[in-house]
Parts: C-alpha cells; sequence; structure tokens
C-alpha cells in the first residue's frame, strides 16, 4: 500500500497560544442521537482517555504541568461541547483504553487508535483524522531508509505494546526469519523521556510510531529524522464500547465540527491539516494483518 510523504512542519504550533481552548456550539443532531437512558461514566460529563505520554501534537502537558493540550484533548473538547457535556480528561497509557473502554470507565478513548478489523470485533469507531507510521532515528545514525523487512533485520525498535507498528514488526520480522535473516529486536518503553534518551544515545536504532509525532519531533529538535513510513494508512478514530450506540451521537458531533469550522480550527493549529478528514465514518473497512 502506497501512503503519502512525512508531513513535516514548516512552521511549529504555537504552544502557548494553543493552550487556550477551542470550543464549538451545541449540536441538536449530536445531542438527539444520545441513546436513550445512556449512562454516561459521569453524569453531565464526557469521560475521554487521552494518552498520558507526551506526544506532540497529539498530547503533551500544558504550562502549568498538569493539564493536557494537544489536537487529541482538542478533538475531545469538541465532542463534548457538541453533545452538551462537560469534558473530563483522564491521561492513560496505551494498555490501559480497552479494559477502561469496555468496563464503562470511560466513555470515549482518543488514543490515536487506527480502526483494525480486529478491533471492530469489540469497539465502535468514528473516524477524525488518517495517519500512517513513522520510522525516525537519530540526526547521525547511518540508517538512511526503512522500507520493507529487509531494513530493520536485527535492529531495536522502539514500539509500544499492543499497537498496530508492533504488529507489522512482528509480521516482519517472521518474514526475515523465513529470509534466514536477523529479527528485530522490539523494545518496550511507554515514557517519552526514556523513548528520547535511548534513541540519542544509541542504545536502541529506530523509534517506530505515529507520522505526525515523528515529523513534530524532527522538525522541532532536529535531534531526530523520518528514514521512512509504515505500510498501512490508518484511520484514526474516537473509540467506544460495542453497540453501546454512542458512536453516532460522537459521529454527528464531529461533522457539526467539520461543518462549523471548529474542527478545521483544531487541525490547523496543530499542523494537522493534511491528516483532517472531510466527514466522520462509522466503522468503516479496518487496517487487516
Amino acid at each position: 500500500m502506497t501512503v503519502a510523504a512525512p508531513l513535516f512542519a514548516q512552521t511549529q504550533p504555537d504552544l502557548n497560544a494553543n493552550q487556550t481552548p477551542v470550543n464549538t456550539a451545541v449540536s441538536a443532531s449530536a445531542v438527539a442521537l444520545i441513546p436513550k437512558g445512556f449512562r454516561f461514566a459521569h453524569p453531565g460529563e464526557l469521560t475521554v482517555a487521552i494518552s498520558a505520554m507526551n506526544s506532540p501534537p497529539l498530547s503533551l502537558l500544558g504550562n502549568d504541568n498538569k493539564s493536557r493540550i494537544g489536537s487529541d484533548p482538542d478533538i475531545a473538547r469538541l465532542l463534548a461541547d457538541g453533545l452538551g457535556l462537560k469534558l473530563r480528561l483522564v491521561p492513560v497509557s496505551w494498555e490501559e483504553w480497552p479494559l477502561g473502554i469496555s468496563s464503562g470507565r470511560y466513555d470515549a478513548a482518543l488514543v490515536n487508535i487506527a480502526v483494525t478489523e480486529d478491533r471492530k470485533k469489540k469497539y465502535d469507531f468514528a473516524t477524525y483524522r488518517t495517519d500512517s507510521l513513522a520510522f525516525s532515528v537519530r540526526q547521525n545514525s547511518p540508517i538512511r531508509q526503512i522500507r520493507d523487512a529487509r531494513d530493520v533485520s536485527g535492529l531495536k525498535v522502539v514500539v509500544g505494546s499492543g499497537t498496530n507498528q508492533e504488529r507489522i514488526l512482528l509480521g516482519w520480522n517472521q518474514q526475515n526469519k523465513r529470509q534466514h535473516l536477523p529479527e528485530a529486536t522490539p523494545v518496550y518503553l511507554t515514557d517519552d523521556a526514556a523513548v528520547n534518551l535511548a534513541l540519542l544515545s544509541g542504545r536502541v536504532d529506530v523509534l517506530f510510531g505515529p507520522q505526525s509525532a515523528a515529523s513534530y519531533k524532527a522538525a522541532l529538535t532536529g535531534k531526530t529524522r523520518v528514514v521512512g513510513l509504515g505500510p498501512k494508512l490508518a484511520q484514526v478514530a474516537v473509540t467506544t464500547k460495542k453497540g453501546n450506540g454512542l458512536v453516532y451521537a460522537l459521529q454527528a458531533a464531529l461533522d457539526s465540527s467539520i461543518k462549523n469550522g471548529t474542527y478545521q480550527q483544531v487541525m490547523t493549529r496543530w499542523g494537522e491539516q493534511k491528516e483532517a478528514v472531510t466527514a466522520s465514518k462509522v466503522n468503516p473497512p479496518g487496517i487487516t494483518y
């Protein structure tokens, strides 16, 4: 599958200005689609799980060192506003969101979750962004390009546990094994500072993660560079519990913010306008392995 070229930001988002919330109007059509008798995790609030890991422009700490800002928190606010609810953000690790959604602890999750056919068996999705995965290396790395399984042979690659990038890497390892080539070593780190230290010190060779975060970091610091994209283009989506009906209200809230322009305002201020969607889709065809 051919994917788009990496997004290299020409200008960095204004982090000070972007601390000011973008609000949107209540959508009567979205409110009407909230299932009758639906029990939110907290009455009168939309409880949304977002990434606790600093991965700008998706999610990061604000100037007060506790508030979460970024495109995912901004999209969550548009959803809550559109449904006429207060927003409650809950920072979580990647491993936490599935159980939290299934148990009803969170009403929705925005943790850069891509739609896959396997995940559609347990969760419902309303898309809000397109994205691909990117391979990042330190600026002085001898690695010039990563395109396929052979290019990661024998390398130490940081991936998230249970993520699409892990699935891709393990699949590539099977390809290399059949070709009698050394497998890549998956390295699991959940703290952004630890990831940066490992990559820049040379303890790991490659970071495999979301393209938007990789491109942002490369443009911001100049210490890393993107050397390739993953083989699959992702539909990133708001995630809810399968069959509870909330996904259609969330889709309508997203479409309302697209129609009134606040969605585009969010995407533009975080440099993600090229990843914007023109309409939210419920449970579109997902990635398969």
